[in-house]
């Protein structure tokens, strides 16, 4: 009796985790002018940020179809050994991929459980890999989408723009905002309120950068116990080194950096950074 596990390609997860606890991952697709590409499939990540820094249109992002996730369920629920899926994926609140999954569930009689995380990144990244793991040791479908909701509550993540350029292309804000911003040399940082895109703070310096998120760090993980911290970056991988020392000084729990997945870092643009964690 098996229960499988799927995500999309927005989790940043490692090659080696995804084959390890042999996850699914259905990728988005990216189209700069008339072509289009898998997320991860088509075009490495490094040939991505080439097309973005040299493309003056902000490229398109598509969740996976309704159909593409239905192939996915019916491919893994045709071994008579999986007994369900639990198929978990972006936040709603920047992507439809949790809809045309739970479109797609519909159709398998109860034997697909869709799960919006509410993040993005590493932080999808860490339900979708406390659900393999929960899913090995035997728990049930209930007991898999209760750790999930509690995992859920007791995330941060923190994001940091270095450029306004895309936020700008990708109607976040204002063109004059983003002239006087530049001119000030303001990074602005957001979190993810109830998964949805949510500004926080302005820095102007990585001193500042860094200041903010161990603050952060430290006032919401006192007396806690720290499971997972992700830093997922954007041509940033100088800043993610230093938030890593950084974060070691403070807590022994596993530290993971990432490039961030392209369907992320269209929205943000090169030097972006997210700093991202989850507790006990």
């Amino acid at each position: 009796m098996t229960i499988k596990i799927v995500t999309d390609s927005t989790c940043d997860l490692t090659t080696e985790v995804i084959q390890t606890y042999d996850i699914t991952v259905v990728p988005l697709s990216i189209t700069f002018q008339s072509e289009t590409f898998l997320d991860g499939v088509d075009l490495t990540k490094q040939e991505f940020l080439n097309k973005l820094k040299s493309s003056e249109e902000l490229p398109k992002t598509s969740q996976p179809s309704m159909g593409s996730f239905s192939e996915v369920y019916e491919r893994l629920l045709t071994d008579p050994s999986t007994t369900h899926v639990v198929s978990i994926h972006i936040t709603e609140g920047m992507s439809g991929t949790y809809q045309s999954a739970r479109a797609a569930a519909q159709e398998f009689n109860g034997k697909v459980t869709v799960v919006n995380s509410s993040f993005i990144s590493q932080a999808l990244g860490f339900q979708v890999m406390e659900a393999a793991e929960k899913a090995r040791q035997g728990f049930s479908v209930k007991d898999i989408v209760t750790h999930l909701n509690m995992i859920r509550e007791q995330t941060s993540l923190y994001m940091m723009v270095d450029t306004l350029d895309y936020l700008v292309k990708g109607g976040r804000i204002g063109r004059g905002r983003a002239l006087i911003g530049s001119l000030l040399k303001i990074k602005p940082i957001a979190s993810l309120d109830d998964g949805v895109y949510t500004p926080v703070a302005k820095v102007r310096t990585e001193q500042k950068i860094l200041a903010f998120f161990k603050k952060k760090f430290e006032q919401e993980t006192a007396g806690k116990k720290v499971k997972r911290i992700g830093i997922s970056q954007v041509d940033a991988e100088k800043l993610a080194i230093k938030v890593r020392d950084m974060i070691r000084l403070l807590t022994d729990a596993p530290v993971s950096i990432a490039e961030t997945s392209p369907i992320i870092s269209t929205h943000t643009g090169p030097g972006a950074l997210a700093f991202m964690y989850y507790y006990e």
